[in-house]
């Protein structure tokens, strides 16, 4: 789809706020006193976020490549399979996308915010928290080194899924033979004889994506959430620090910054190892 690079900043903005209303959405439901889905367990988290990355998958992938996260941007951009020049408007509008997103959330369960009294069930609703921390400093080294491999390994998997599922989807190969017989994959008359062959296997791959999401909060969400995303993190929890007790409770608590660099710097590392590494084995 030949689209403006402005409507692809727009649609990583619509992107990323679907991702975290329909993830954060979820923990709210969950962890909120007094909603219908309240204590529900972990699976209802782990659909939420699966299907927060497959809807906007299956939406925009076409449209903006549907990266909905800085570190998947970046590690594409690294690898020389994304322009430079978009960085920036990316991940600006992914942080945006958050911050919005974020704010649906709040909107939609501001009675069950001043309901709640644990200030880690008000803070996982917007971000990250490693379940060794039990708010003292002595914990903090093992919180932080817990919360990397995590976020690393999580993020590695995932962003190595990514590349594989929309790049080496079945019937991918067509596409590459094409391209390697001097055929224009991107004409009308070529996208006309090999379309069927191609986009139903796209679509499965971002279906695909989603159930991969799904798997990951499930088997690595246990110790901190996870984020995998670094705008899914920052960008709700300056959303938390901003907002006043009025609108989630007395029992808000602190933003817990010192470990928010945790979720932003370990999947940019992995991304841009996860990325390198399809490169060289698989293009």
């Amino acid at each position: 789809m030949d689209v403006t690079w402005t409507v692809k900043y727009i649609t990583e903005f619509l992107g990323t706020a679907i991702l975290v209303i329909l993830g954060n959405g979820a923990v709210a439901n969950v962890e909120l006193k007094g909603t219908k889905g309240h204590a529900s367990g972990w699976l209802t988290i782990a659909i939420g976020y699966g299907m927060g990355v497959m809807i906007p998958a299956l939406m925009f992938g076409n449209v903006s490549g549907n990266h909905i996260n800085p570190a998947f941007t970046l590690g594409l951009a690294t690898s020389g399979l994304f322009p430079w020049a978009q960085v920036l408007p990316y991940i600006c509008a992914q942080m945006l996308g958050a911050i919005v997103g974020q704010g649906v959330v709040v909107a939609t369960h501001k009675p069950y915010y001043l309901q709640t009294t644990n200030p880690n069930a008000i803070l996982g609703t917007f971000s990250t928290i490693v379940n060794v921390d039990n708010g003292k400093k002595e914990t903090r080294n093992g919180a932080l080194v817990n919360g990397f491999i995590n976020e690393f390994f999580g993020s590695f998997i995932l962003f190595l899924g990514a590349m594989a599922m929309t790049k080496n989807f079945f019937g991918g190969e067509i596409l590459q033979y094409a391209s390697s017989q001097g055929v224009d994959v991107s004409s009308m008359q070529a996208k006309l004889q090999i379309g069927s062959q191609i986009n139903a296997g796209l679509a499965v791959g971002h279906l695909g994506l989603g159930f991969l999401v799904m798997a990951l909060v499930t088997s690595l969400g246990g110790p901190t959430g996870p984020a995998l995303n670094p705008a899914r993190d920052l960008g709700p929890r300056l959303l938390h620090y901003f907002l006043p007790k009025s609108v989630l409770g007395e029992n808000k608590g602190d933003s817990k910054w010192w470990y928010s660099w945790v979720p932003v710097i370990a999947p940019i590392l992995a991304g841009l190892a996860a990325v390198a590494l399809f490169k060289y084995l698989y293009t």
